[in-house]
C-alpha cells in the first residue's frame, strides 16, 4: 500500500474511529476518567495516539497526536506516556494496526485476587476466549510509562510466535490489558472478550472451574483456526 500524507480522508477516518472507539468503551465502563489510550498505524509509518490524560470518552480527532515512525510528535496535543509501549508493540507485530490500553476493573482485580499462573493471566476457560483473544502473558508490575515494560512486552510477543501460538493481548500487572488487532473495532473486541472472561473467572465459585482440555482445544484449532 502506498504512502499517504497526513489530511488524507483515510487519515480523517481513522481519527473518527479512534475517538468512537473511545466514547463507546467510556459508555460502558471499560475506561474512566483519564485513564486508557488509543493508537493506530498510519499508512506512512506514523501514528495517531490519543493525548495524554485525555478522556477516552471526550475526544477530538483534531486533537489527537500524531507522530512520525521515528515517535518524534508532528501535530495535535502532547502524545500519551505509553507511546513508547504502544510503538514496540507495532514494530514487534507487523500485523497490528491499532493498539488499545485500559484499566478495566475485572482485569485488573484478577491481577490483585492472584493471575492463573505466575505467566498467564486466565486459563482456556471458554471456547471464545480462546478463539478470540488467545494467551495472554502477564507482564510483572512497572510504574507507568516506563520504557522497561515495553521491552518485556515485545520479548513475550516474539517468544509466543516462535512457539506458534501469536498472541494479541498482554496484562500489566496492576494496571490494566494491551490488546491489537487489524483495526480499532476488531482490537475494541478482543478487549471486550478479555475483560468479560477475567469477569467469569473472577464470579466462578471455588474451586474454579477445569480449563478445556487438550482435546476440545485442538478441536477449535482445526475448526476454527484458534491460536492456542
Amino acid at each position: 500500500m502506498s504512502a499517504l500524507p497526513p489530511g488524507t480522508l483515510q487519515e480523517a477516518a481513522l481519527r473518527d474511529e479512534v475517538c468512537r472507539v473511545g466514547a463507546s468503551l467510556y459508555a460502558r465502563g471499560y475506561v474512566h476518567a483519564s485513564a486508557g489510550n488509543i493508537s493506530v498505524r498510519l499508512e506512512d509509518g506514523g501514528f495517531l495516539i490519543t493525548p495524554t490524560d485525555a478522556c477516552l470518552g471526550r475526544l477530538d480527532p483534531a486533537a489527537l497526536a500524531r507522530v512520525d515512525r521515528d515517535g518524534r510528535q508532528l501535530g495535535g496535543e502532547r502524545a500519551s506516556k505509553t507511546l513508547a509501549l504502544h510503538r514496540r508493540i507495532y514494530a514487534a507485530d507487523p500485523e497490528a494496526r491499532c493498539v488499545i490500553h485500559t484499566h478495566s476493573t475485572h482485569l485488573v482485580a484478577l491481577t490483585l485476587a492472584g493471575a492463573w499462573s505466575a505467566e498467564e493471566l486466565l486459563p482456556p476457560l471458554t471456547p471464545y476466549f480462546v478463539m478470540k483473544v488467545g494467551h495472554v502473558p502477564l507482564i510483572p508490575y512497572h510504574r507507568p510509562g516506563d520504557p522497561a515494560v515495553g521491552e518485556r512486552v515485545a520479548e513475550r510477543i516474539e517468544a509466543m510466535r516462535a512457539r506458534g501460538t501469536p498472541i494479541r493481548a498482554v496484562m500489566l500487572e496492576r494496571l490494566g490489558p494491551n490488546v491489537w488487532h487489524r483495526d480499532p473495532a476488531s482490537a475494541m473486541a478482543t478487549l471486550e472478550e478479555l475483560e468479560e472472561t477475567a469477569r467469569l473467572w473472577l464470579l466462578a465459585p471455588s474451586p474454579k472451574p477445569a480449563p478445556l482440555t487438550p482435546e476440545q482445544i485442538a478441536e477449535l484449532r482445526e475448526h476454527f483456526g484458534a491460536a492456542w
